[in-house]
């Protein structure tokens, strides 16, 4: 069974810093490329990073871009997300999850699109107060 568990949200004040981690058991993440989504009350899930499988390419939402960096341990099973300069409208749930590995045959495949994925973290809660 394939559980992803992220850890490291809180509350924050803006332009603080945030680490968000994510274990993965029952899956060997070096197989597959990984990313980080958000859902904000009341809005749709939105994609905020994705990296390859070997972690040579990354992929990042405009609205992040320069501010987070996705990175991965494969030695660790474990996918992070660093988060600088945070704003009050980073404040989502935000969760990890594995691209099926039907989409990964290539070391530096990433995906933006959620339906790409197929197994999810519960989340963990980022608050950036103003």
């Amino acid at each position: 069974q394939v559980q992803l568990v992220e850890s490291g949200g809180g509350l924050v004040q803006a332009g603080g810093s945030l680490r968000l981690s994510c274990v993965a058991s029952g899956r060997t993440l070096s197989h597959y490329a990984m990313g980080w989504f958000r859902q904000a009350p009341g809005k749709e899930r939105e994609f905020v990073a994705a990296i390859s499988r070997n972690g040579g390419r990354t992929s990042y939402a405009d609205s992040v871009k320069g501010r987070f960096t996705i990175s991965r341990d494969n030695g660790k099973n474990t996918v992070s997300l660093q988060m600088n300069s945070l704003k009050p409208e980073d404040t989502a749930v935000y969760s990890c999850a594995t691209v099926d590995g039907s989409y990964t045959s290539s070391f530096y495949y990433t995906s933006r699109t959620p339906s790409e994925y197929d197994y999810w973290g519960q989340g963990t809660q980022v608050t950036v107060s103003s």
